[in-house]
């Protein structure tokens, strides 16, 4: 299980509208997904916000904030990933822009809502990034996360199920030790004055894909995921900043 490994997060760049075509990558998974944590986020924005998107990537979460009427910044270091997410804004409203996370282009408090979805598993210093994602939210506001938690299951799941069942699994997508355990998570926050104020595990729903479709090497567009209480594998939730 041990993985020494450095994530690779290059990958990204070379998707183009792959991001929103491929069913034989894991970023079919993504966009699975997402039709469950978009409804989760937005039921919890109570009213029109400025948002940050850190990590967006192609746009699946930003461009959907975007639609609902809230004033959106996406950013990302992939270049690439921004274009094809700015093709995809159907508002064209989305103001897309690279950098780092670990040094945001913002002023204190810029913001009403944070979010970094699929994100915190793909750097080295998680803390430092929330702490950076806190400067920019406004006391008050509030930091939406998602991430992968690490145990013994999580690996065997995400990492290695994934790579047999989709043979097209970049190497070093995911690396173990790059997991957040929720636990974690909240510390990180609370030393960043954010408080977690709820957590909900997100689970596939194995019933939504068909037989036939299981070593196919491709995700089956009926593949649905859901909300569950155990945050042994994939989790997301929402932190509010203190002060």
């Amino acid at each position: 299980m041990a993985n020494t490994n450095k994530v690779d997060n290059s990958i990204y760049e070379a998707y183009g509208d792959k991001w929103y075509t491929a069913d034989d990558d894991p970023v079919a998974l993504l966009r699975a997904e997402n039709k469950v944590k978009t409804p989760w986020i937005l039921e919890r924005i109570t009213e029109s916000s400025k948002i940050l998107d850190v990590g967006c990537g192609a746009g699946f979460l930003t461009n959907e904030l975007a639609q609902a009427k809230h004033d959106v910044t996406g950013v990302d270091l992939s270049g690439d990933s921004l274009e094809v997410a700015k093709r995809f804004d159907k508002t064209r409203s989305v103001k897309y822009q690279i950098a780092d996370a670990y040094n945001l282009p913002f002023e204190d408090g810029s913001f009403d809502v944070v979010c970094a979805l699929d994100f915190l598993e793909h750097v080295e210093d998680p803390a430092r990034a929330i702490a950076e994602f806190s400067r920019v939210l406004k006391p008050g506001g509030q930091f939406f996360f998602h991430t992968f938690s690490r145990n013994p299951l999580s690996w065997f799941v995400i990492i290695k199920l994934v790579e047999w069942l989709i043979p097209k699994t970049a190497k070093n997508m995911h690396v173990l030790k790059l997991f957040i355990k929720p636990k974690e998570l909240e510390a990180y926050c609370s030393k960043a004055s954010m408080k977690v104020e709820e957590m909900t595990g997100i689970k596939p729903v194995f019933s939504s894909i068909p037989i036939t479709k299981l070593f196919s090497g491709r995700v089956p567009p009926q593949m649905r995921f859901e909300l569950t209480r155990s945050l042994a594998l994939s989790y997301m939730g929402m932190a509010a900043k203190t002060h």
